[in-house]
């Protein structure tokens, strides 16, 4: 897809890009206006590791210390610490209860390549946020020092237990020294000796536990870490959501985008032909014309041809005419038949106004409405239909001119259908109508027959191969790639010659814009050429354009 394309689409499907823009942001404005502000204060706390009595500062306690702060940065929003917070606070809840009437969260963030953390506090309550922030890393130190003295309360009972049991050996020696100080036996002194000997051992037991404990305690100090708030936080005073003009532009982008994704898919899966290289791609046909939407409240101002002979649409019909006569120059094109793939592109109002143009420019025609199920050419033309190709087909001995009627333009006459028989097929594909069209085409310059819709009926089928061409119509943006594939299958089956398409119903919208300016700068003159002077009713020839299309814009059949 070309750089033109792309921007024709987002030029198509501007009206859906800007309301879907529109429409997201006025909604995230008044749903960012309608919430509660919520506030947030920050705090910054410091964590001290306590470091081996041991050994000095290495480069490898600075990286424990930052593993420490990002794993108290988790402990510290853990929920035994944030109970004991709010209770700390004077709160009788729990914190889930405060968290959804103040709409509380905490976050906690490690400060990169330093033993800080910040500490934030959200809540639509400013002080409270605050107070939280402040009150967090004093309920964590006591949490922390309480965990961290559990650590060496199994080793200080044991040391205690081994003090109280030495200290009573110690006493229960000193008693039995000093009953057996007063005898004067030489087994008591003896054993007196032996228990002063036992007495100094638990001495020294006992000295070297009292120094054991003294050592577990500085070892015990020295191993705490300190939580320090190395910066309180203050109640804010501005909310940090919602940000109001933030989201407005978020949901402005974000509708947007939305809005060009789905254009482009609905382009992607559209499968109707909209340009000349769709109908290429497809048909393998050229496009001899593209017509624009005409917008009309009767059939007679279809007649573009007539109406308006100086409007850019009457002028594609004769550029319809050139081409033709150019693409007929082996072979004289004396009968064409208009058709189309399904009923409502517009093939008889091409029909109508193909034959009047042929007609400005000096041919004898003769338009013949081969469509005898649902006939429109004598509202189009504004003549009877009490007798016209049927009547010609079932009375055989009055001749087909008998039943063509004048119309108000020169050169141009128009065989209607008739009454409207029960077996239509029959008729078209008899050897009457066989005659019938080639003695109408010697007696004619030039026979163009509308006939029914390919794939609606068989009746164009059969036609098809007695006419010199056929004549596709194509309705931009409504038919479909399959049915068009469908009924030049059908038409070249039978032997038919298609000889071209044109591209009808064209909007700027619809993907053909570039063929109604070419039109409209190149072709459009007020020479009056091929139609004399415009009619009083045309004006100055400009018909209504630019617009969505109306259903009752273009022919229906």
């Amino acid at each position: 897809m070309e750089l033109r394309e792309y921007v024709n689409l987002l030029r198509k499907w501007l009206w859906l890009i800007l309301v879907t823009t529109v429409s997201a942001a006025i909604i995230a404005f008044f749903v960012s206006r309608g919430q509660t502000p919520i506030y947030q204060a920050t705090a910054t706390v410091l964590i001290n590791q306590a470091r081996s009595p041991v050994r000095g500062t290495e480069y490898a306690d600075i990286l424990t210390s930052e593993r420490v702060a990002r794993t108290y940065a988790e402990l510290l929003k853990g929920w035994p610490v944030l109970e004991e917070a709010v209770r700390k606070m004077g709160f009788t809840q729990e914190f889930r209860e405060l968290q959804k009437a103040y709409q509380l969260s905490v976050s906690i963030t490690p400060i990169r390549d330093t033993q800080l953390i910040n500490l934030q506090v959200q809540a639509n309550d400013p002080a409270l946020a605050a107070e939280l922030a402040n009150t967090l890393p004093e309920v964590f130190k006591g949490v922390n020092q309480a965990r961290q003295r559990e650590r060496f309360e199994t080793t200080r009972k044991e040391l205690q237990a081994e003090l109280a049991a030495v200290e009573k050996d110690i006493v229960a020696t000193q008693e039995a020294i000093a009953q057996l100080s007063e005898s004067q036996s030489a087994e008591d002194k003896a054993q007196v000796s032996r228990l002063q000997s036992a007495l100094r051992r638990y001495e020294a037991t006992y000295n070297s536990l009292l120094n054991s404990l003294a050592e577990l305690r500085l070892t015990e100090a020295q191993a705490t870490d300190n939580v320090v708030l190395a910066t309180p936080a203050q109640p804010p005073k501005n909310p940090v959501r919602p940000r109001v003009l933030f989201n407005t532009l978020l949901a402005a982008i974000v509708g947007a985008m939305l809005a060009v994704g789905v254009a482009f898919l609905i382009e992607y899966l559209d499968d109707t032909v909209k340009t000349p290289d769709d109908v290429r791609a497809v048909s393998g046909l050229p496009t001899l014309a593209a017509v624009v939407e005409l917008e009309a409240d009767t059939p007679q101002q279809r007649l573009v041809a007539l109406t308006a002979p100086r409007s850019p649409e009457a002028e594609a019909y004769r550029v319809l005419r050139t081409n033709l006569q150019f693409s007929s120059l082996d072979k004289p094109l004396r009968a064409l038949m208009v058709t189309s793939a399904g009923p409502g592109e517009g093939k008889s109002t091409t029909a109508t106004n193909l034959a009047v143009v042929f007609a400005q420019a000096g041919s004898r025609v003769l338009l013949v409405d081969a469509d005898l199920r649902r006939p429109s050419i004598h509202r189009l033309l504004q003549v009877p239909n009490n007798t016209g190709l049927t009547t010609a087909l079932l009375q055989v001995g009055n001749r087909p001119e008998d039943f063509v009627q004048a119309t108000a333009q020169q050169n141009l006459s128009a065989l209607t259908t008739g009454p409207i028989p029960p077996n239509p097929a029959e008729l078209l594909g008899s050897a009457r109508m066989h005659d019938l069209l080639t003695h109408l085409k010697e007696r004619y310059d030039l026979v163009v027959v509308d006939s029914p819709p390919v794939l609606a009926v068989a009746d164009a089928t059969i036609l098809s191969n007695q006419a010199d061409g056929v004549l596709m119509v194509v309705s931009a943006g409504e038919t479909r790639f399959e049915m068009l594939a469908q009924a030049l299958e059908r038409l070249t089956g039978v032997g038919s010659r298609p000889l071209g398409v044109v591209l009808n119903k064209l909007t700027p919208d619809s993907g053909g814009s570039y063929y109604y300016y070419y039109y409209a700068s190149q072709y459009h003159s007020g020479d009056g050429a091929d139609g004399g002077a415009a009619p009083p009713s045309a004006g100055n020839g400009k018909l209504r354009r630019l617009r969505s299309p109306k259903p009752s814009g273009q022919a229906t059949t």
